[in-house]
């Protein structure tokens, strides 16, 4: 029989690991501020832009239009997101942060920083600038676009 891997032989074993610790701790965060991963992805993909439609949001963030569509339907029923109908075509509309949502990012942003730092400030500048330059790599040579939701 031929000899078979053991799971930590395993580059993307180790990579789950952390992702997985790194995302649950972060799930748990925003959690505590009504709000779910992929709502605070939407959240911050709209805060750079005063106003825009799903279908550039659903491409930013690399997701299908339903998706978007029901990632927008429960961030306006908790007042975080608003809809504009479009003047010119009835059927386009165009989404918003309220100011309530527009106050909220800043907060999540600080516990996505103090996630990060709790996880990877136990390594060097170097080895955490190396992390990142080959993750992005990793990243970019896949062609990997969406932004990771869950």
């Amino acid at each position: 029989m031929p000899p078979v891997s053991s799971l930590n032989d395993h580059t993307g074993y180790w990579l789950r690991m952390v992702s997985n610790a790194v995302s649950q701790e972060f799930a748990r965060k925003v959690a505590n501020h009504d709000v779910t991963v992929a709502e605070w992805v939407f959240l911050r993909a709209l805060y750079d832009r005063n106003v825009m439609p799903p279908s550039v949001l659903a491409e930013t963030m690399g997701m299908t239009r339903g998706a978007i569509s029901k990632l927008a339907d429960r961030l306006l029923a908790k007042g975080l997101v608003e809809r504009t109908a479009n003047g010119e075509d009835r059927r386009a509309h165009s989404l918003s942060l309220t100011e309530e949502g527009r106050g909220k990012v800043p907060v999540l942003a600080s516990l996505a920083d103090q996630n990060d730092v709790e996880y990877f400030g136990v390594l060097t500048t170097e080895e955490h600038e190396a992390l990142n330059r080959i993750l992005k790599a990793l990243a970019e040579r896949q062609g990997l676009k969406a932004a990771p939701v869950d």
